[in-house]
């Protein structure tokens, strides 16, 4: 059962409010060192030793004992079966997202992203010439939060910009990350199925800094990309930022914060959603609400507790 969330409440007129609102600003420059330590460890690992590293860091970080890469690797048949075996509403519910997102991609691509020339009066030709990329790879969280819409946000605009191959790389950590008999991990059912829906390429079941590291220079198993797209957490950011330049990356999308200013005045259950679309991302994000009436305070509380799942 998830614990109902029960956020610190502060007041300016404390005259500890400065300290206690410092303390709750929990990231520092130590914690963010050490992750880039240990991110520079991870992609050095992975880039001398391959495959066998990443099987090394699945086990101890996800709990998912593999004997080969074969055994991370999900088979487009495993991807229909997850989409078949979703109810009649689920499935209909990807589809639609599916049609939304590539008719808003095709519609950019038209606008942007096709390619024209013409000759000026000196007869030069000019223009310019789009050419997709050859193979791309997409991170999509899959531990303790899966987020189907991110498949079909990052693979379907690849597809309709023409790239060829679209590698999806998803951790499916074990629920007992401590028991040796843990072999495979706990897939999410809409996340496979979404991959199957947008047509990815192939898909592994790993994740974190060892991922990135995969997707950036190639393992025998896993083939390097030519860009890699999608959020995930702290180490998943650092990774990011470091292969840039050996790939392309989309943007850093790790934890996040955000701050709502609300003067009592907006619907309680919008600010309880706008808190969690930051806190969602990951257990180092802040999200934070400044308001002058504790009253409405009480509010967004009761439907953050009512609309988070029990």
């Amino acid at each position: 059962m998830t614990t109902v969330a029960n956020p610190a409440r502060l007041s300016t007129a404390s005259s500890s409010f400065e300290a206690e609102f410092k303390a709750r600003l929990h990231w520092s420059a130590e914690t963010d060192a050490d992750i880039e330590q240990r991110v520079a460890d991870i992609l050095r690992d992975v880039q001398q030793r391959g495959d066998a590293a990443v099987l090394d860091y699945t086990a101890r970080f996800d709990g998912l004992q593999a004997a080969s890469m074969g055994e991370l690797e999900l088979t487009q048949a495993e991807l229909k079966v997850a989409f078949d075996a979703l109810p009649v509403v689920q499935r209909e519910a990807l589809q639609a997202a599916a049609v939304r997102v590539r008719s808003y991609h095709e519609a950019q691509r038209k606008a942007s992203g096709e390619s024209w020339s013409y000759r000026d009066a000196d007869g030069t030709l000019l223009g310019q010439k789009v050419t997709p990329l050859d193979r791309v790879g997409i991170y999509v969280p899959g531990g303790k939060a899966a987020y189907p819409s991110s498949v079909l946000m990052n693979a379907i605009p690849a597809h309709v910009a023409g790239v060829a191959e679209i590698i999806m790389v998803v951790p499916t950590p074990a629920r007992d990350k401590n028991s040796a008999s843990a072999s495979r991990g706990e897939k999410n059912m809409l996340v496979l199925a979404a991959a199957y829906v947008a047509g990815v390429t192939r898909a592994f079941t790993v994740g974190g800094a060892q991922a990135v590291a995969a997707l950036a220079y190639g393992t025998a198993t896993i083939p390097k990309v030519d860009k890699i797209t999608g959020p995930g957490n702290a180490y998943v950011a650092a990774a990011k930022r470091r292969v840039f330049g050996t790939v392309g990356i989309d943007m850093i999308a790790g934890p996040s914060e955000i701050l709502v200013l609300a003067d009592g005045s907006t619907p309680p259950d919008w600010v309880a959603m706008d808190l969690f679309s930051q806190a969602e991302h990951d257990e180092l994000a802040q999200s934070i609400l400044l308001c002058p009436d504790a009253a409405y305070i009480d509010q967004v509380q009761a439907s953050i507790n009512r609309l988070l799942p029990e």
